[in-house]
């Protein structure tokens, strides 16, 4: 069918990625630097694209071009949304991070062994999503988290917390450390933090599930 469809011109396009941000359907994509035309049916012709380019490099035409698909352009925006970063700040590592902090303030904290992310493939969207994250391993760090997770508890105001561990013993030694510095922030404040225990084997798949 002939309709009319955005053109995006390569010797203007500075591949700032403004117009790919911009549009709400995931039609411009970056390749080489430069923003291109993914498919013509993910493009509906509404050009949120053009204003938002700096170096005038988009236009419309009209052209022989297969119809806007919205069914292909949920399933590619569902798609890109499945591979999306879930990370609200960083650093993350217990060792790196402040007891004291605004992105602790009325936040959701994940408490998770560095393994966890390697071994869950949808870690991010299924446990790291809306949440502050603490990463460690309590075999590697020559340290006691109980001692800085329980400042962190008890110094900021705190949603609830959830612990990813792998089923490996010596992860044992993060679900103690982050239930002791739950146990002692609940004695300061007399409010125990809703905990939540995730198990995770080395084949990806949540084993044991526990809420308290």
């Amino acid at each position: 069918m002939i309709r009319k469809i955005v053109q995006i011109d390569k010797e203007k396009c500075n591949g700032c990625g403004a117009c790919a941000k911009a549009c709400h359907e995931g039609a411009i994509g970056m390749v080489d630097g430069k923003a291109v035309l993914l498919r013509d049916d993910y493009c509906d012709g509404m050009g949120d694209c053009l204003p938002a380019c700096p170096a005038d490099a988009i236009s419309f035409l009209e052209r022989e071009a297969a119809a806007y698909d919205e069914k292909a352009v949920k399933a590619h925006m569902e798609a890109v949304e499945a591979v999306k970063s879930r990370l609200t700040q960083w650093p993350v590592q217990i060792r790196l991070l402040p007891v004291s902090s605004p992105v602790y303030e009325n936040a959701r904290i994940l408490v998770a062994a560095d393994c966890c992310a390697y071994a869950h493939g949808n870690f991010h969207n299924e446990f790291m999503k809306e949440r502050v994250v603490l990463v460690g391993c309590p075999k590697l760090d020559p340290v006691d988290y109980s001692e800085k997770l329980t400042a962190i508890f008890q110094s900021n105001s705190i949603q609830d917390i959830l612990l990813t561990r792998m089923h490996v013993p010596c992860c044992g030694g993060m679900e103690r450390a982050v239930r002791t510095a739950v146990e002692a922030a609940a004695k300061k404040s007399g409010r125990k933090l809703p905990l939540r225990v995730v198990t995770i084997n080395a084949d990806g798949d949540v084993i044991d599930e526990r809420s308290e």
